[in-house]
């Protein structure tokens, strides 16, 4: 069974404007915390026992921020950025060869844990991912048509549909065939797609996506109307 999570936290956030020119977007606050630790919360909440957060802007900053949590690792990605699946792929020897749990950082949740959730419907012998989704109408902060659509298996398509919302598990085996550095993980979802092994999820709670300086306001809304409830 999974356990190992990658945060990902090493983008410029350039979407966020002055906010992140001299503080990573990970470590702006939403509803007082840290985005960051809004993800490790949940990591934790889920009991995931190896936890790694790669980093690359202002990556400094991050490990001081987490000096305090042995039980998490840094993987720095030096001189380059390498995008989702590049950074993944360079993580694993801190992360272990089986499946892997990844994070993005830039949202907030409300609602059932979803990592907890991902690993109770994980099926290695029918997935190499599993992807958390989010309807439209539970989704804050971000636009457009969606991502994928679903059959009645629960097996993705590529489609306007349901969004992805950064929470998944996968199968690492074939990053290895990936012969760029620095690539998405879309590569990835693409050879498993072909091959019938991407699944999805939905998230019955509430998501919102951080991508923007109008964005924390609308996620501290949101946790507000759960803790309200």
């Amino acid at each position: 069974m999974p356990n190992a999570v990658m945060l990902f936290a090493a983008g410029f956030g350039t979407r966020m404007g002055a906010l992140t020119t001299s503080r990573p977007k990970p470590l702006l606050d939403v509803a007082g915390q840290p985005l960051l630790d809004h993800a490790i919360a949940l990591a934790d909440a889920a009991g995931i026992g190896r936890k790694v957060v790669n980093t690359h802007y202002l990556g400094d900053q991050i490990a001081a921020h987490l000096a305090g949590r042995p039980d998490i690792f840094v993987s720095h990605e030096a001189p380059e950025i390498l995008e989702t699946g590049g950074g993944l792929r360079e993580a694993l020897p801190l992360l272990g060869s089986e499946p892997v749990f990844t994070l993005n950082t830039d949202a907030v949740w409300t609602g059932a844990n979803p990592l907890a959730a991902l690993r109770a419907a994980w099926d290695p012998t029918r997935m190499d991912g599993l992807l958390m989704l989010v309807a439209p109408e539970r989704a804050r902060g971000h636009s457009g048509a969606g991502d994928f659509l679903r059959d009645a298996e629960g097996r993705l398509h590529r489609a306007p549909g349901a969004i992805y919302t950064g929470a998944q598990i996968l199968s690492t085996k074939g990053l290895a065939g990936i012969s760029e550095r620095a690539f998405s993980l879309n590569l990835l979802w693409d050879e498993m797609l072909a091959s019938g092994r991407l699944f999805g999820l939905l998230h019955r709670g509430g998501w919102s996506d951080v991508g923007r300086p109008d964005g924390i306001a609308t996620a501290e809304a949101m946790l507000a109307e759960a803790r309200d409830d």
